[in-house]
Formats: structure tokens, sequence, C-alpha cells
């Protein structure tokens, strides 16, 4: 056969084994309209996401509180009786919430340990996210799976708890509120949470463990999952970073275990307005519910405590496959793999086929396709985004058209590895210069053997490449064949890391894809380095890459359904009678310009004012605004009084308007001791001082109304100095600022404080003034008495303004 064809035979034998790689990784069709009442429905599915998703539900909105009666009403359509729990709880990341968990059990036949399905049900606020993907999806899968098992008659040992939690997007409080106070809690032995960190693509599983994954590894395979999508560097990674879902709370707070299954393709959509039903991938609906059902049947029915054990195991999905072994195993598989190695050098060496100048040779193309690969990809991004400043405008990281971008960066970087190593046609060169990329990819192993272990598969690609080397040095020969089916192990285990990582952690690591592509390709080098005029192949790649980049710069632009965000609030502050536009934006559009003007100044003067965001937004500019005369919080100073050398303080703010958060923010060097607030302590309290970082004191997102009390003791040679910020999240909709609405490409920016109406005041007790009969029907010495008992509490409460500075 002619080298061309091989060449071009081998490109195509490639890209069919990754097409079924990432065809498998999730259900493709979706249309089971006649679908049995027994199994799961993608479409009965759907419905209940597109019933839920109607409008925005965050926790304090009026859809919120219809969802929670929807719930209600589904599990009681199953013949399942729901109970209510609700709630404040304060948890360490300093949200106070009123939490409304809904709940529903299904008895098992013996008294042992129950399964949790567990997902939540509020959406995010701000930025009028309607919460179909996070977490309306979660919840269709739990309803349609519960009501397919209800409907099968299915026998089952272990009694079913369902938890519908609520306040997840604002500190995971619900589940806190489940784990902290609910009876079941302590009756639970392992729970299964549905999630969602975009609208689309394959449903990853991750662990959260108390002890070692052994125990649910094995119960995972053994339950026969059609088609997982998950590995152990994931788990490895992610026990070493914080995480925020409710199974991390269970975990924490109840020494409870299970898994996690949550999606994170197209991640531009979640937490915005365009996490509807129209953006949800049904597929990955399909893939939630292919991984419950089988789940769900299989630990109804085994023991829950014997998933409770100390080992850890390896693991890494295939194509319709789970494969995994004990940790144990790493160091010795990495033992053999370096034994083998050096075992086929010494025979290579012997028989005159490798020389050492020849391997040393083979560093420099390796090492200068990895600088320039990853140095052009890092810096390219860098200009890209200079280029295209709007980029920055998602604050997730990842752009509209990103994927075209993976494609782009990949494919040149295929072209510099086809440059680089352009000079190796011949066989005996060639197999000389894969002796470094073997020894580079043994010696990132012993790095994972000592520090990764969970990353210990990656071994399993090297021996089918040392396979490859020692039937090139045994037989003097090299067979196309055994080479292309020894390198689908390096596709199906490495090339879904190329992709999975700018996906999850945004384009900014865009050079590590360039780099792991690079590492890839090395690993193939005796299928790539047969290649025919590899100038050629690196034009061609080349110019794929950019038909990409011209593909990117075509959808580089906003429209409908793919939005460009933007922020805008109302800040009054009432010590200083003031009122601003301000915005997070760094990019200012015609909206938010028509409020700010054309030369807006920069938004300095609210560093006090630290509130949260995800990714550390900050204002950004700011100007004048009309005064709109809003009706400020009762601030009351119920308790204030002084024991040994500490104040005593019970503070109660009230609303006089329809709001949704109040801040509240404090002196840094005030310590505050013995602090409640609405009757609850901080659930990670240890001692007496509460924690807390920087100015925050406490978010506290309001339902219904209720007023804040806080109740505390501080030093008394500590200047009293707090304020609050009031938010309401009606500016769109309120009818004294007549907004414009934004244009059908435009939506709220999620993560901040958005479209919001703010009102900053201090928090200071108003001084009491004795109201004095009218002169004529007084008394004298009526009089005189008032006179002085309006002067002594009038000292009273000078001798209280000295603490509060």
């Amino acid at each position: 056969m002619k080298k061309g064809l091989t060449s071009l035979l081998s490109i195509v034998f490639i890209l069919f084994t990754l097409c079924v790689l990432f065809f498998t990784m999730m259900p493709q069709w979706t249309a089971d309209s006649t679908q049995p009442l027994s199994e799961f429905s993608t479409k009965r599915a759907f419905a209940h996401v597109e019933a839920i998703s109607k409008q925005p539900h965050y926790v304090g909105s009026k859809n919120h509180e219809q969802v929670a009666l929807y719930l209600q009403q589904e599990l009681r359509k199953l013949g399942l009786q729901t109970s209510v729990q609700e709630g404040y709880t304060l948890t360490d990341w300093g949200n106070l919430v009123k939490s409304k968990n809904i709940l529903a059990r299904i008895k098992g036949s013996d008294n042992s340990k129950a399964l949790l399905l567990l997902t939540h049900y509020d959406s995010a606020p701000h930025s009028s996210s309607t919460g179909a993907s996070d977490a309306g999806s979660g919840v269709a899968t739990i309803l349609e799976s519960v009501r397919a098992f209800l409907h099968a008659k299915t026998a089952h040992k272990n009694d079913i708890v369902i938890l519908f939690s609520d306040a997840e997007e604002l500190g995971l409080n619900g589940a806190a509120l489940f784990v902290t106070q609910h009876q079941w809690a302590k009756e639970i032995g392992l729970a299964l949470n549905f999630e969602a960190r975009g609208s689309s693509g394959p449903s990853y599983m991750l662990m959260e463990t108390t002890h070692g994954n052994a125990g649910l590894v094995n119960a995972f395979a053994a339950a026969g999952v059609p088609m997982p999508v998950s590995n152990s560097l994931m788990y490895s990674i992610y026990k070493m970073l914080p995480n925020d879902t409710d199974l991390t709370v269970f975990r924490e707070k109840g020494e409870i275990q299970g898994f996690n299954f949550a999606f994170i393709d197209d991640h531009y959509n979640y937490h915005t307005a365009q996490d509807d039903s129209n953006h949800l991938d049904q597929n990955t609906l399909a893939h939630q519910g292919s991984y419950l059902m089988p789940l769900l049947h299989y630990f109804a029915n085994t023991n829950l405590d014997s998933q409770q054990v100390n080992d850890d195991q390896v693991y890494f999905s295939i194509p319709y496959g789970f494969i995994h072994y004990p940790f144990s195993w790493v160091l010795p598989m990495l033992y053999g793999a370096l034994a083998l190695f050096v075992f086929f050098i010494f025979i290579g060496k012997a028989k005159r086929i490798l020389s050492f100048s020849q391997i040393m040779k083979g560093f420099l193309p390796l090492l200068g396709t990895i600088i320039s690969a990853g140095g052009i990809t890092y810096f390219g991004w860098k200009g890209l985004l200079l280029a295209y400043p709007q980029y920055n405008d998602l604050l997730n990281g990842f752009t509209y058209n990103g994927h075209a971008y993976i494609a782009a960066f990949v494919l040149l970087t295929i072209a510099i590895c086809f440059t680089f190593y352009q000079n190796n046609c011949i066989k005996k060169t060639r197999m000389n210069y894969y002796v470094a990329p073997l020894f580079l990819w043994l010696a990132i192993n012993a790095v994972i053997a000592l520090k990764l272990e969970g990353a210990g598969f990656l071994i399993i690609p090297i021996y089918f490449a040392i396979f490859i080397f020692g039937f090139y040095v045994v037989t003097q020969r090299s067979s196309v064949i055994l080479n292309l089916l020894f390198s689908i192990p390096a596709l199906l285990i490495i090339a879904p890391f190329i992709q999975m990582f700018p996906i999850g952690l945004g384009l900014k690591v865009l050079f590590g894809s360039a780099i792991l592509t690079v590492l890839t390709f090395v690993l193939l080098l005796p299928i790539f380095g047969t290649f025919e005029k590899k100038a050629k192949w690196a034009l061609a790649f080349l110019i794929l890459s950019l038909g990409f980049f011209a593909k990117a710069h075509y959808e580089s632009g906003y429209e409908k359904g793919k939005a460009k965000s933007n922020s805008l609030v109302y800040f009054y502050d009432a010590d200083t009678k003031k009122a601003q536009w301000i915005t997070y934006d760094t990019n200012l559009d015609d909206w938010t310009k028509s409020y700010l003007g054309d030369n807006p100044k920069v938004a300095s003067l609210y560093k006090n004012d630290p509130l949260f965001s995800k990714y550390g937004s900050a204002f950004t500019f700011a100007t004048d605004a009309p005064d709109k005369s809003l009706i400020k919080p009762t601030i009351q100073f119920i308790t204030d009084s002084l024991g040994g050398n500490q104040r005593y303080l019970k503070i109660k703010i009230s609303p006089n308007r329809k709001v949704n958060r109040y801040d509240i923010f404090a002196n840094e060097t005030i310590d505050f001791h013995d602090f409640k607030a609405n009757g609850v302590v901080q659930l990670e309290q240890s001692g007496s001082i509460l924690k807390r970082k920087g100015k925050k004191v406490l978010s506290y997102y309001v339902v219904n109304n209720e007023p804040l009390e806080l109740q505390f003791n501080i030093s008394q040679s500590a200047a009293f100095d707090m304020h609050l910020l009031e938010s309401s999240f009606d500016l769109m909709t309120n009818p004294l600022f007549n907004m414009t609405p934004r244009a059908s490409w435009m939506m709220p920016t999620p993560f901040i404080l958005n479209d919001a109406i703010i009102i900053k005041e201090k928090i200071k007790p108003t001084p009491k003034v004795a109201v004095l009969p009218a002169a004529e029907t007084t008394p004298r010495n009526n009089i005189q008495q008032a006179y002085f008992k309006t002067k002594r509490q009038f000292k009273h409460r000078l001798s209280f303004s000295f603490f509060e500075g």
C-alpha cells in the first residue's frame, strides 16, 4: 500500500475512534414517546422541566413558592406523602436563609439505611435564570425515575428518601438545614445528587467520600450504568479543591457519602437567563436518567453500610464500560512499565538499533513542540482577549464560540507537531526519537504515583506504546495495523481531557489542552512518523485551524440566545443622601451608557462594600442618579446594655419596602461574641467569636419580608462601626424607575448583585426623646420631672455614643 494512502487511512481510523468515543458518551436519541411506563422517559421528564422553569424562582420570589407547591403536587400524584421542612440556617459562607425543603419517603421492606435522592429546586438570583438545567433537570430526573420505579412495583429493601432542597444557590442552606435538624438525616446511608453547571454535554459522575472510594466504585460498577463518564483523576482533584454542592454538606456535617452527577458543557448558560428549557439538551437529560434508573434499582436493595471503606481505587470509563483497580497497583504498574522500557532500550542498544546520541536528539523536537504549542496558545488566547474585549463580558471564561477555539488551537498544535517532526521519516531515526516521549510519559507517571494516584490509569496507554516500541526493537519491523490498534487506549483515555479541561475550567487553560495534544501526538509517533510530506500535513492542519479561527470570528458577536451580559444597580446612600448608577461591566454598551453616560466615573468609593461574587467582580463605573425618595428600613436597638467589659446588643432591622437581601458589614477589628441571627448561630461556629472574612458579617436573603434580628456582644472598648446594604431585585419592574428593557441580545450578568435597588445606611441607635405634655395643662413640678428625666436619658445615650465612634 502506498504510504500516502496509509497516512490517509490512519487519519480516518483515528477520527473514527474519536467519533465513537464522543458519540457513545451519552444518549443520542430521545424520541421516546412510546417508552413503557416502567422505564425512564425523557419526554415525560422534560415536561417537568418546562413546568418548573417558566419563570425565575429564586428564594424569596413569588414563583419560588409556586414551584414548591408544584413539587408537592407531583409527589402526591405518585401516591407519596409529602412533608415540608422550614427553618433558618447561617452557613460558613455567611449566608442566612429561611429554607423550605420538600420531602417524601418510600418505605422499604427492611429496617436498614435509606437511599437519598437529592437535588435543589431554587434557581439562581440576580440574573433572571429560570433554572431549567440548574437544577430543574435534576428535579425532573428524580420525579420521572421515581414514577417509573413505583409503576414497576419494584420490590426493595431500603427506604428511599426524596429531598428537593432549597437555597442551594445561596449557600447550600437547605441541605444544611436537613442534615443538622431533620430526624431522617441520621438514617441516610447514601446520597445520589443531580446537578448542572451548563446546559448540554455528558453528565460526569463525581464521588463525595468520607473515607476511601473503593466501596462506591465497586457498587457503581456492579449497578451496570450503561454510559458512565468519569475517572479518578477528577475525583483526586475534586478532593483537593473547595467544592460547593449539596452533597458536600452531607459529607462534612453528616458523614454521608454519595455520588454527584453533573453536566458542564455550554457553561456560558450557567446561572443566566439562558438557563431555560430551550437551551437544555434533551440528550443530556436522558443521560441523567440513564444514571439514576440502574443506580436506584441497585442501591434500593444493597447494604448501604458496606460502602464505608478506607481503600481507594483507580477508575476510568470507556465507551459502554467502566474499569477500576486498587490504588495499590499504581506503583507496581509504574515499575513494570519502567522495567519493560529499560529492557527494550537495552535490547535495542545491543542490536545497534538505538543510539544514545539519536535518543538525545529526540528531546529537541519534543521540548520544542511543547514550548512552542503551549506558548503560542497561551499568548494567542491573551491576544484574542485584547482583540475581542467582549469575551471578558462572560465571567465564567467560556465564550459562545469556545468550541471553535478549542478545535482551532488543537489543529494548530498538530500542525506545529508535524513541523517539528518532519525530518524523521526514516524508521530507525523515528524509533530513536520515540524514546524521549516514552521517557517523559514515564516521568509524568512517576509524579502521579507519588502525588496524584487517581491519575494512575494514565500508565495504561504507556504500556501499549512501550509494546509498539518493543515490537520494533525485537523484530525491526513496524506494523501499521498494530500501531493503530495500540493507539486506541491513548485516544480513549487521554483525548477526552483535551476538550474537558477548557470546558470545565475555562478557555484560559487552552494552553493545557495544547500541551496535552502534543503529549498525545508524540505517543502516536510510530503512526504520524510514517507520514510522508509532513510539511504538507502541517499546512493542511494549519489551514483547518485557520478555518476554525475564521468560524470563531464569525461567531464572536452577540445575538438572541447568545446574549451579551451587562449589569446595573441603583445605589442610594441614606447617610449622604446621594444616589448613583453603578455597574460591574468593563465594556459598556448602549443600554448601560443610557444610564451611566459616555464618560462615567471610576467606582472607587464602593470598595468599603465588598459584595460577594463568584469571580471576585467589583464595581467598575458610577455616575450620579436622581433621588427616588426610597423608604429606608427601620433600625431598632431592642437591647443595648453594659455588663462587665461587654456591650450587649440586640438589633432588629425591618424593611419598609419589598426587599430580597440584607448585607451587613462591620469594622474588621470588632469581634462578635455569641452571635445569633434570627435565633440561629453559625453552623461551623467553634468558640464564642463569630468567624468572618473581611468586613462582611452576613448576607440575609429575605423571605416574605421577615425582619432581621441580630444578637451579640462586643467589647466595651470596641468602636461600634456597622452598616447595611438593603437590596431589592426589582430594578427592572419597580414603577419608581420606569426602566428601558434590555435589547433581545442582552441579559443580566450572573454571579453578582444585579438589577437591584440598594440602600446603604449606617447602623446606629436613635436617641430617644421624651415627648412632654402641653405646658398649659402640665403642672410646673411635672415639667421639671420630665426635664430631668430627659436629661438623664440623654446623658445615658451619650455614654454609648463614645463606643459608636
